[in-house]
């Protein structure tokens, strides 16, 4: 950008445009400012979001208000046990043309929306949960051959149950290395349950309008990919992806000790990306163009705890992987060569 200028209003219309966005969500969603942050977070970074919490928390009608806050196109797939993946992408259909000659003709499945929520995921047998794998990482649908490209922006905004509950199933390695932050959506204060009954006992049914359009959202979307990083903060986030991984044959661990005890697999490179990527929108939330260490910090957690597999040791005593994700941040040095503090196990 030659305009010094330039970069500053920017990040100012983005502010403002972000805030916009949040109030309007707030007229429905009370709280969950983190989470509401983390689901705007994937959108802006051309991303997917994971909402893992127990039934009734606000998930779904989360993904709805925000689908109602944009002038984008919207659909809802309510994934079950008996859910094929050709309701999801879509399937070919023998039809007559107008000259009353048979051909196949593709019918497009609900993931041709720009938000797509696919609520309770992992109710889903493994082999439906596997239609999202190309939609997610490519943006297209291959059905006989012939490959359907989805119309930009395309956000898949998931929402799982706790696999403590009945009739679930883990989401397969592959499709959550796909989402971009794993979201954990926490039980209300006391006062937002006040406020929630407020809103949801009475006869006042707050109404959601669009606050921002497509060409908008793209936009946005650009200036994201704009925000400088320095070499120091993309190493920061490198070094802690590479301390994910437990130590191989022919590879030394850089992992502190909880590492090697209870890790099997560490975070893959989309690791590193989604945490650079969502560390330019934290800078940018900040009013800021430029991504600090700090803002590597911030996102981590929600950027890698999806990505990495405990051990059995781990699971047998019920380490979870922010546990994990606490010490690798603990002992990491901001700067690489500096000294850390002691690992403990």
């Amino acid at each position: 950008m030659s305009d010094s200028k330039q970069p500053s209003a920017e990040v100012a219309a983005f502010g403002r445009d972000v805030a916009i966005l949040r109030a309007e969500i707030g007229k429905r969603i009370v709280g969950q400012a983190p989470i509401v942050d983390g689901v705007l977070t994937c959108l802006l970074a051309g991303g997917h979001a994971l909402l893992e919490g127990v039934p009734g928390l606000g998930k779904t009608m989360l993904v709805r208000t925000l689908s109602e806050a944009l002038a984008l196109s919207f659909s809802r797939v309510q994934f079950t046990p008996d859910l094929m993946p050709a309701d999801i992408v879509g399937t070919t259909v023998i039809d007559e043309n107008d000259a009353g000659r048979k051909e196949f003709q593709f019918r497009p499945g609900p993931i041709f929306a720009n938000i797509v929520l696919a609520d309770e995921v992992n109710r889903a047998t493994p082999k439906t949960q596997s239609a999202l794998l190309e939609v997610m990482q490519e943006h297209s649908v291959t059905v006989a051959k012939t490959t359907h490209k989805l119309e930009q922006p395309f956000f898949v905004l998931a929402t799982q149950n706790p696999l403590e509950m009945e009739g679930t199933y883990p989401l397969p390695e592959a499709q959550l290395d796909r989402f971009l932050f794993k979201l954990h959506v926490e039980f209300p204060s006391r006062e937002e349950l006040h406020t929630i009954l407020d809103r949801t006992t009475g006869t006042e049914v707050p109404q959601i309008k669009p606050v921002l359009d497509k060409q908008r959202v793209l936009a946005m979307m650009r200036v994201v990919r704009d925000v400088a990083v320095a070499r120091h903060v993309q190493d920061y986030a490198i070094r802690l992806v590479e301390a994910t991984h437990p130590p191989t044959p022919g590879r030394a661990g850089a992992g502190p000790d909880i590492v090697k005890k209870f890790v099997r697999f560490g975070a893959s490179p989309r690791g590193a990306q989604s945490i650079l990527v969502a560390a330019k929108i934290q800078a940018l939330f900040g009013g800021r163009f430029g991504a600090s260490v700090d803002d590597v910090r911030a996102v981590a957690k929600a950027a890698l705890r999806h990505r990495m597999i405990l051990n059995f040791e781990g699971e047998a005593e019920g380490v979870r992987t922010d546990q994990v994700l606490d010490e690798i941040l603990r002992v990491v040095p901001e700067t690489a060569g500096a000294s850390k503090p002691a690992s403990k196990a």
